[in-house]
C-alpha cells in the first residue's frame, strides 16, 4: 500500500472524526472514548513515515479507528444501526435477531479481534521466531492480552468515575456479564483471523500483503 492511499485513508478519517465531533451528543463520555482514537491515530500516522505496515494491517487499524469514532460519537450503547439498517435496506435487525440490546459494542470488540491480527502478526515477526504457526500464535495471545487490559481499564474506570458516568463509557447496559461477553467475540474473532493465517500464510514469511 502506497503512502498516497494511505495518506488519503487517514484523511478520511479525520474527516469522519471532525463531523462526529459536530454538536457532540455526550461531550463529556465522546471525548473520553477518544483517548482510544488518538492512540489509534499515533499508529496509521506514525506508518506514513517508516511505511512499516502491509496492507491488511494498516487496513485493519484503520478499519478499527472508523468504527470506533462511529462508537464514540454515540458512546457505543447508542449508535443508531437498527434505524440505519431499516431506512437503507428495510431490514429490522432487531426484530429479526428479538433483541432491544444495543450491539454496536459487540460488533466492535469481534472486530477487534478479527481486524487486528495482521498488525500482531507483525509485530511478532520482529521476534524472529523460526515456526509460522508459533507466530500467528503469539499474534493470537496478542489480542486476548489486549481484550483482557481493555476490560480491566474499564474495571478502573468504575472505581475512579461515578457510576452512571462508568456505565455510560463502558456500554455494559446492565449486563453483569459483558466484560466476558466482550473477551468472548474478542478470542472468536482473532480466531477465526488466526486460522485464516494458518490456511493462506505458508511461504510469505508470516505476512499479510
Amino acid at each position: 500500500m502506497t503512502i498516497k492511499y494511505k495518506l488519503t485513508t487517514i484523511f478520511c478519517l479525520i474527516c469522519v472524526l471532525v463531523i462526529t465531533s459536530i454538536d457532540p451528543i455526550y461531550p463529556t463520555e465522546q471525548s473520553l472514548q477518544h483517548i482510544g482514537t488518538f492512540l489509534l491515530g499515533v499508529i496509521l500516522i506514525s506508518d506514513l513515515r517508516m511505511n512499516f505496515l502491509s496492507t491488511a494491517s494498516f487496513c485493519g487499524v484503520a478499519f478499527f479507528t472508523l468504527i470506533h469514532i462511529i462508537g464514540a460519537r454515540y458512546i457505543y450503547s447508542f449508535v443508531p444501526y437498527n434505524e440505519w439498517s431499516i431506512s437503507i435496506t428495510g431490514f429490522d435487525i432487531n426484530a429479526f435477531f428479538e433483541t432491544r440490546r444495543n450491539h454496536y459494542d459487540r460488533f466492535v470488540h469481534f472486530s477487534f479481534g478479527l481486524v487486528m491480527i495482521p498488525i500482531c502478526i507483525q509485530i511478532v515477526e520482529l521476534m524472529k521466531l523460526r515456526s509460522r504457526n508459533a507466530t500467528i500464535f503469539m499474534a493470537w495471545l496478542m489480542i486476548q492480552t489486549g481484550s483482557m487490559m481493555y476490560e480491566l481499564f474499564e474495571w478502573l474506570l468504575t472505581i475512579i468515575v461515578s457510576s452512571e458516568a462508568a456505565n455510560n463509557y463502558n456500554g455494559q447496559q446492565g449486563d453483569v456479564w459483558d466484560a466476558q461477553k466482550d473477551m468472548a467475540l474478542a478470542l472468536v474473532g482473532s480466531t477465526l483471523s488466526a486460522l485464516f493465517a494458518l490456511a493462506f500464510i505458508k511461504n510469505r514469511k508470516y505476512r499479510f500483503k
